[in-house]
């Protein structure tokens, strides 16, 4: 688990900005539940709870600037 500042990787900030806005309306369309809030705890709940705790105790960079 990580604790504190995350390492920044433009690669992976630049495809995450990039990529999923037509992905995501494809897969809103098709699956029903899709990007509903908590849908990750139903789908696998051991994961959400560890993205939660990562969440609330690790930051980026980008957040000193804010």
């Amino acid at each position: 688990m990580k604790f504190g500042l995350r390492t920044p990787s433009l690669k992976r900030s630049f495809k995450a900005r990039t990529t999923g806005r037509a992905k995501r309306a494809v897969k809103k369309a098709l699956i029903p539940g899709y990007g509903k809030k908590g849908m990750g705890w139903i789908k696998n709940p051991k994961k959400a709870a560890y993205n939660k705790v990562y969440n609330k105790t690790s930051f980026s960079i980008w957040d000193i600037f804010k």
